[in-house]
């Protein structure tokens, strides 16, 4: 049965073009992607996504259990510090990236995991819980309004008294906001417009405060569509497309957010990966013939012999251009190589580079 959020009908009343969306019902678009991408670009947006996974981890091992299960070092989180990391399984693929937040430093931490995967998540996660570290699933209860964009800070800030116009990138702070208590306000995104996330628990007719007051700001509201091509512009990795249980971090470019100062599932294989080189990498690709990519067309050589996969891949609105990623044969991945994607038995020019892209 499809889920909806606290703001589906909000969706719905605006006119959203709704589809489901990892067990959701979601608005993939109200005015138009093109639209709605150049909103955020260029002024501020705000996405429900509060279909995301939240985990509490609480106790004096709960740091322990993060740092085994992660790939990036949590212990350098102080209260206030968020982490991009990945969940490595044990055949050197990913579980899952999210987003590590240190709420009391070496006590408490909020992981946020991706839609699809919070019961494959919830399951690994506590499959290395061997020291009774309390675990709970905030989920169902958690709302999150990504407000985003190069006005959204100076739009937002007069609803708080909380000083989010200097929050650093990848911080956060908790607090009242639109008159809402306990409103963790974090300077992360998925757009890389700049902005917030909110991250909030829908109680006491929260959702419906803050959302109208957003709207009372004329901040657009912004469909997933949208929330696709602006994360594509900036090469941003999309679970389930562009990593997966079979891609190792080090093939797609997330070496730096593997740290083999501890230890992880896969650590071993992973390091010889990151010394011995991998045989095919995740790259960035501008279409420089007319044609669009799309997942799981094949990348090809001059003389079409196949050399990969494309993973995403579309047209990137105010660009002119399509672009994409995907995964290649590592003799073809410097930049500037010339590559070729298979469109319908057409071998379609592309040019490997780097995201993101302008």
């Amino acid at each position: 049965m499809v889920k909806n959020t606290p703001f589906t009908e909000k969706h719905i009343a605006l006119g959203a073009k709704m589809a489901p969306f990892a067990g959701y019902n979601m608005p993939i678009s109200y005015t138009g992607i093109n639209d709605e991408h150049a909103a955020v670009r260029n002024d501020v947006g705000v996405f429900d996504v509060s279909h995301m996974g939240e985990f509490i981890l609480k106790g004096e091992n709960a740091l322990d259990l993060i740092q085994r299960v992660t790939t990036n070092n949590a212990s350098k989180l102080t209260d206030g510090q968020a982490q991009y990391s990945s969940l490595p399984n044990n055949d050197g693929g990913i579980v899952d990236d999210l987003i590590v937040y240190c709420l009391e430093e070496n006590k408490s931490y909020m992981l946020v995991v991706n839609a699809s995967n919070i019961e494959k998540d919830w399951n690994w996660i506590s499959s290395f819980n061997t020291d009774n570290v309390e675990m709970y699933n905030i989920s169902y209860k958690t709302c999150l309004l990504a407000v985003q964009g190069p006005n959204a800070i100076k739009l937002l800030q007069p609803l708080t008294s909380l000083n989010i116009s200097d929050l650093k990138y990848y911080t956060f702070t908790k607090g009242v906001f639109a008159g809402v208590d306990n409103v963790l306000v974090s300077a992360t995104g998925y757009t890389g417009a700049g902005g917030v996330e909110i991250y909030f628990e829908d109680t006491n007719n929260a959702a419906n405060i803050i959302w109208d007051k957003l709207m009372e700001l004329n901040v657009k509201p912004i469909g997933l569509g949208a929330r696709d091509t602006l994360r594509l512009e900036m090469g941003y990795c999309l679970y389930g497309n562009d990593i997966d249980d079979t891609t190792s971090p080090i093939e797609a470019g997330l070496g730096w957010i593997t740290k083999f100062s501890k230890d992880f599932p896969s650590k071993l294989l992973m390091e010889v990966q990151k010394v011995h080189g991998v045989t095919r990498k995740l790259v960035g690709f501008e279409m420089v013939e007319r044609g669009i990519p799309r997942h799981d067309y094949l990348i090809k050589d001059a003389e079409g012999n196949t050399i990969g996969k494309v993973t995403s891949g579309t047209q990137i609105p105010g660009l002119n251009k399509a672009v994409g990623l995907g995964y290649v044969a590592t003799p073809h991945a410097a930049i500037g190589s010339n590559i070729y994607i298979d469109i319908r038995n057409t071998l379609v020019k592309a040019i490997v580079s780097k995201p993101p892209f302008a």
